[in-house]
């Protein structure tokens, strides 16, 4: 993260098969809107939620160039939750844990689908609930802001929050 060092990040975990992966679209405009200002968008695939990422690194980055037509950075898979959470992730989710969403039914949605798959219901915040949450991080390295996944990047919530990290 050092590359970074004096930008502003939008941390975000991916995955290629879930139903918010049209956000890519999204943080791709968003990366292009403000990327001269200082912002640069920071993907982290993960596979920690119902397998939704399963590809290795290269199949990640070719679907995501190929569909969406990403160019932000994209990182190797990771965990974000769980005993095999990524020390970044730790730090992300320590420094901010609580995040804005559009709604409370996200999480009662989210456990209802893993219930009919017989998977683990969704952790408690402070870990990341599920693909797409992201993670605004000013310039000093300190995280500002954390978005719920159903925050949509285009979002005035998301937007306003860059604009002012970028002015600070």
């Amino acid at each position: 993260m050092r590359d970074f060092a004096g930008k502003v990040l939008l941390i975000v975990n991916v995955a290629s098969g879930c139903g918010l992966t049209p956000q890519y679209e999204a943080l791709e405009a968003l990366y292009r809107r403000f990327k001269d200002e200082g912002l640069v968008v920071v993907g982290f695939p993960a596979n920690d939620f119902a397998g939704q990422e399963p590809g290795t690194d290269e199949e990640i980055g070719a679907f995501c160039a190929a569909s969406y037509g990403v160019t932000f950075p994209m990182y190797s898979k990771i965990a974000v939750t769980g005993e095999d959470q990524h020390p970044l992730y730790s730090l992300l989710t320590s420094e901010m844990p609580w995040h804005e969403s559009d709604g409370a039914g996200m999480r009662e949605d989210l456990d209802a689908y893993l219930s009919s798959k017989d998977l683990v219901p969704t952790l408690p915040l402070p870990h990341v609930l599920w693909n797409f949450e992201k993670f605004l991080v000013g310039r000093d390295g300190k995280v500002i802001a954390r978005f719920a996944p159903d925050v949509a990047p285009e979002s005035e919530r998301v937007v306003k929050a860059v604009q002012k990290a970028l002015a600070g």
